[in-house]
């Protein structure tokens, strides 16, 4: 217990010491108002502690992590002298760097990518080490996404939660709020990142030979930075069918590494893609046998395709296009993975990002003509002009909208994420340490005057969009039930009393008769009629109860 306390003081101690470090003249993009505080929340508090270095995007660094967290309904504490005695959820070595691409280039609100680390990196024996955080399985890749062009904080879960019960694999995230070496930089996500691990993407590591050549790999469509495959095939024209000879689709390595993998698992998943995507421009790439069908999981590429058409995902298809490959003895056709969805759900200007009636998939001529320059593989033009797929995706659909994306599902998860921004002041204090409500930060379509503003857009949105993809996917709504009616309750408050006799007796005396719900009400022995009659029966019922 003594080492404990003694540990909880000296962290203290270097937050306090890292709130003047940075305070003086940090790199670290700190926030507009840098004299935030956490008195307490019903967030994970997470501190970072770096002593003032510089954190970079290319490199990481030894940073040091503690995250509080009491446990769900339960309020943490950034004062550990006055509060002792919390859970503390994590504490340790990390290596820390800014993650991302537009969410670091166009957002004053910075991103990482960490790993757990047993030791600082500067110490030989040091190695990546596994750890269970805030209740997501043991790996040792996480990432903080720091929400700003999306001023909900909630479009990446959000899109997590409404896929989670369809795909074989989601990330898991939990909101949480963020010191850096002192300095409150507000609300992030702590989320699980695309990669292999047992509570993960549970993939094998790839032989060199064999069976175990072919597997696992996790691969993306993105852009060509770094180490990628080309495609053979160019992206096509979704009205006219032709191809944009000036294009190009892009495949990164994921994992294993570029620099980690021989060149005979290379040229074994550039292969493999390669005969996908031969089967998909094949004349016979319809054929069940031959066709594309023995190269990807349809349901999965149905379930992708439906959780970015619901967000309509300016991202979806062509960056950040995760998918993976198992071993051919266990499963050898590609599946997708859904990330990366700050910019859905209405929230982008750009390639009509902000529209509702419209399919992403076949939005590669309005990219092309803004001259935009990673566009949709050709796959998915392809699947959408096979009649049995789109009878699939239909029938799919029609499961989506009986269950976990009813409207009234999707209004629910909605509240409840947003509930954990608002119960305890955390978007108050995010709010305060970086201002944007009324002001556009791109890439918006809708500039929001305040919170309540914006997700009654989101919501708004959504509801126009999943009665748009209804019309288009055939799915007619159930007609709501027909209230229950409780013969007897004739003051209609829902529960048989005395008082509901007083109303049929003064009913018989007036001649003033009810209709409709409440005549049934008040017709207690269905003889379509109020009279003494009913009063006797009413009697009956409450001498029963």
């Amino acid at each position: 217990m003594m080492k404990r306390q003694i540990t909880i003081i000296l962290f203290a101690v270097l937050l306090l010491l890292g709130s003047v470090t940075a305070a003086s003249g940090t790199v670290n993009f700190p926030p507009k108002d840098t004299s935030i505080t956490i008195t307490s929340t019903n967030l994970p508090i997470v501190w970072i502690e770096v002593d003032g270095d510089s954190i970079m995007r290319d490199q990481r660094i030894t940073a040091r992590m503690r995250i509080i967290h009491n446990g769900d309904g339960q309020l943490n504490y950034a004062d550990t002298v006055a509060h002792p005695g919390q859970r503390i959820d994590y504490e340790g070595y990390i290596a820390l760097r800014y993650r991302g691409n537009t969410s670091f280039t166009n957002s004053p609100k910075k991103p990482f990518s960490f790993h757990t680390m047993n030791a600082p990196l500067e110490v030989d024996t040091c190695k990546k080490q596994k750890e269970k955080i805030l209740g997501m399985g043991k790996d040792n890749k996480w990432a903080l996404l720091a929400p700003y062009a999306d001023k909900s904080m909630i479009r990446d879960l959000l899109a997590f939660e409404l896929a989670r019960p369809w795909m074989e694999y989601v990330p898991q995230g939990r909101l949480c709020e963020l010191y850096l070496d002192g300095i409150y930089y507000g609300v992030y996500v702590l989320t699980e990142v695309v990669s292999k691990g047992k509570h993960r993407l549970n993939l094998p590591d790839p032989g060199v030979e064999g069976d175990s050549i072919t597997g696992g790999y996790i691969m993306e469509v993105g852009t060509n930075e770094g180490f990628y495959h080309k495609s053979k095939y160019y992206p096509m024209n979704s009205n006219s069918g032709g191809v944009y000879r000036d294009k190009a689709i892009y495949f990164q390595y994921d994992w294993p590494d570029y620099e980690d993998m021989s060149q005979e698992q290379i040229d074994y998943i550039d292969g493999a893609i390669d005969q996908m995507e031969a089967a998909f421009a094949s004349s016979k790439y319809k054929d069940p046998e031959v066709g594309y069908r023995k190269y990807i999981d349809v349901q999965n590429f149905i379930d992708y395709q439906l959780a970015e058409e619901l967000a309509h995902n300016v991202d979806g298809y062509r960056l950040s296009g995760k998918f993976f490959k198992r071993r051919d003895s266990e499963d050898s056709r590609f599946k997708m993975v859904l990330w990366d969805l700050n910019l859905a759900y209405g929230n982008a200007r750009h390639l009509q990002g902000w529209r509702n009636d419209k399919w992403m998939y076949n939005n590669n001529p309005y990219m092309y003509m803004s001259s935009e320059q990673f566009m949709v593989p050709f796959w998915w033009y392809k699947l959408n002009k096979d009649d049995n797929y789109k009878a699939e995706v239909v029938a799919r659909w029609a499961q989506y909208r009986e269950s976990n994306v009813s409207e009234a599902r999707v209004m629910a998860t909605i509240d409840s994420l947003t509930h954990l921004i608002t119960a305890h002041g955390a978007l108050e204090r995010n709010t305060q340490a970086w201002p944007t409500w009324g002001e556009w930060v791109w890439p918006n379509y809708y500039v929001s005057t305040d919170f309540n503003d914006e997700i009654r857009y989101i919501k708004e949105w959504l509801v126009e969009r999943i009665a748009w993809m209804d019309s288009k996917l055939g799915y007619v709504p159930p007609e709501p039930p027909e209230p229950q009616i409780l013969v007897g309750d004739a003051n209609n408050d829902g529960q048989l009393t005395i008082a509901d006799l007083n109303v049929i007796i003064d009913i018989i005396l007036s001649g003033a008769m009810p209709v409709g719900d409440d005549f049934k009400r008040c017709d207690v022995n269905a003889d379509g009629e109020i009279s003494i009659a009913d009063v006797t029966s009413l009697i009956d019922m409450l001498l029963k109860i």
